[in-house]
């Protein structure tokens, strides 16, 4: 499939992104010998534990360009699709629910930048609020998005690249969220249970990875914009047919 855009790169250098400043950290904290942090709870390190000591600048700098690219995402989308390049909304709620997502989005963005700078180690109160904010942002953002894919691929019926990205992405949102209520149960228990805080350490590392194919998602719709002035194909077949129908 030849590829008439530049936009698809956003969602791509998001996820690299992401996926390298989360594995990095992970290298750096086993290969050192898996140390036990002023701030860490149990024998797992989160994220934060490590990323808030001399790997900060990664943390900072990955979070900051994660965030920005995913947002720039899901504004292009918005913008493909207003200007026909991307299957554009029938309804109004397809465009409402596609502005919430980008909302959804900066908010989301906002707490993961705020939560890698004011680490956990010297501002532990404000870093789990922003945490808080984080996972509240890129949730709703998943919700609306799915839902707004939902209603386009019933508008665009025919059309079943829209059913397989509808149905990848809220797959891969079910799965982080479930993921994500795990997280915050163990993380509850391990006040009680140290065992729990290890679980919830566990499962952080596994939805920051999984956070990487729920971006990818986003590279496999962007690929598919028309060429600039130009329509997406699927518009082209429908004006087709219904030229037909008009004639016959």
């Amino acid at each position: 499939m030849k590829i008439h855009n530049h936009y698809y790169k956003l969602p791509l250098v998001a996820a690299a992104t992401w996926f390298v400043t989360i594995l990095v950290l992970l290298i750096v904290w086993l290969s050192t010998g898996r140390p036990h942090y002023d701030t860490q709870e149990g024998n797992v390190a989160f994220i934060s534990d490590v990323g808030a000591g001399r790997m900060k600048p990664l943390f900072v700098l990955g979070a900051i360009i994660t965030s920005l690219c995913f947002i720039a995402t899901l504004v292009s989308e918005r913008l493909l699709q207003h200007s026909n390049r991307l299957l554009p909304a029938q309804r109004k709620a397809e465009a409402r629910l596609s502005y919430c997502a980008i909302g959804g989005s900066i908010l989301g963005g906002l707490g993961l930048i705020l939560l890698s700078g004011f680490d956990t180690m010297r501002y532990t109160t404000l870093h789990r609020i922003f945490l808080f904010v984080f996972m509240l942002g890129i949730v709703l953002s998943g919700i609306f998005t799915v839902v707004e894919y939902r209603l386009l691929s019933r508008s665009y019926d025919s059309y079943h690249k829209m059913r397989k990205s509808y149905v990848t992405k809220g797959i891969i949102c079910a799965v982080l969220v479930a993921l994500a209520v795990l997280f915050t149960t163990f993380l509850s228990l391990g006040r009680r249970v140290p065992a729990g805080y290890d679980a919830a350490g566990v499962l952080e590392w596994v939805i920051a990875f999984g956070f990487t194919l729920y971006l990818l998602t986003f590279w496999y719709d962007l690929r598919q914009a028309a060429d600039k002035e130009d329509e997406h194909e699927q518009l082209k077949r429908i004006k087709a047919l219904n030229n037909e129908s008009s004639q016959i």
